[in-house]
């Protein structure tokens, strides 16, 4: 079976993550979040998924490769160009990409799936395809129900009771929604859709395929399934994924490592007095870290690889990407720090750390460094 994973977006919403790195490729629980959709998709049976890349793309095609890793086949689809021998990213929307890829070797010639490149899901992608040759759709969107006080944050998806799509809000106010079903990034279409697709334009999903196929009257299905969703559109949100994964809210999910104290994981050759220290889980210690006498850590926390967290550092319910040293005064809580970085769950800078943060290996202590 055949997919598409969308990753060529800039993510803006997750700065300043994305500064350093495409959006797919923020990591949780210690790998990337796309790495946990193709896993999902090729056990579900999707042995070709083709990924339109722009923004970074080395670093998803060099990290993912053809695929073979996790029993599938993987391709790109560069949007873009090169100039003076450095890429430049170019993004064609969304829908754009998807007659790219067409155009160029008629790659979607049966049912495929679509899923965005920055949620985590655990749903069962057989069954919901299943419903949609059931109901004979040229297209379908997967959605889910969501509490009132939260649809503005969504596309909002009407349908009548058996299904089928009348018409879409984009994030109206709580309100004005004439639904609480919000389109979860998760669609299946037939070939005919993608002809519908115009050429050299950018063209997005959401915005202008689907209203296009509602003028255009084609059978256009809703289906509610129940799985967790984790969408990772803000920030925020991507705290709260780790918070919720390390709590074991996504199914078949495992923490990494070696559980050396109830609900706490270490890696290997990490280096901590674990009778001078106060840690509650849960909490994930990686590989060649070093935690001082008289730290205390909080979870759901994530301590990547090659930290230190010198005596007297408190850290509570945050994320410390690799290489991060956290000084004896440093006190962080609800965070997410990388090297000399610390910013709170919105994205905005974290006041007055005293010079608390810093890189593991800063470039002053490299051999021969003037």
């Amino acid at each position: 079976m055949k997919a598409m994973i969308l990753a060529a977006g800039k993510g803006t919403r997750v700065r300043p993550l994305t500064h350093a790195m495409p959006k797919p490729m923020i990591p949780i629980l210690g790998k990337p979040v796309m790495e946990y959709l193709v896993e999902h998709l090729a056990k579900h049976g999707f042995d070709q998924i083709m990924v339109n890349v722009s923004h970074f793309a080395p670093a998803i095609e060099g990290y993912f490769g053809d695929g073979r890793r996790w029993g599938t086949q993987i391709g790109y689809s560069f949007e873009g160009h090169i100039e003076a021998g450095e890429t430049v990213a170019s993004p064609v929307g969304s829908a754009g990409g998807i007659k790219r890829i067409q155009d160029f070797g008629g790659f979607f010639d049966d049912t495929f799936v679509v899923v965005c490149g920055d949620a985590l899901i655990d749903l069962d992608l057989a069954s919901v395809v299943r419903k949609h040759w059931q109901s004979g759709a040229a297209a379908s969107i997967v959605v889910r129900e969501v509490a009132k006080d939260r649809v503005s944050n969504y596309g909002v998806v009407v349908c009548d009771d058996s299904g089928q799509i009348q018409s879409f809000q984009e994030k109206p106010k709580t309100e004005d929604a004439l639904s609480q079903l919000v389109n979860t990034g998760i669609y299946i279409f037939e070939p005919e859709i993608v002809d519908l697709i115009p050429r050299g334009i950018d063209f997005d999903i959401g915005g202008e395929l689907f209203p296009l196929i509602l003028e255009k009257r084609l059978s256009f299905n809703a289906i509610k399934a129940p799985f967790n969703w984790i969408d990772i559109g803000q920030l925020s949100d991507y705290w709260e994924a780790n918070q919720q994964m390390m709590r074991g809210k996504l199914r078949g999910v495992q923490m990494p490592g070696t559980e050396v104290r109830p609900k706490i994981w270490a890696g290997l050759n990490v280096k901590v007095d674990w009778d001078d220290v106060r840690i509650e889980g849960p909490v994930y210690i990686g590989s060649a870290s070093h935690i001082e006498s008289g730290c205390q850590i909080y979870g759901p926390t994530w301590i990547g690889t090659g930290c230190h967290l010198e005596s007297g550092a408190e850290i509570s319910r945050s994320i410390l990407f690799d290489y991060s040293r956290i000084g004896s005064s440093g006190e962080v809580t609800d965070s997410l720090v990388f090297g000399r970085n610390c910013v709170d769950q919105n994205g905005d800078p974290v006041p007055d750390l005293k010079g608390a943060l810093d890189w593991v290996a800063d470039a002053r202590e490299l051999p021969g460094h003037r």
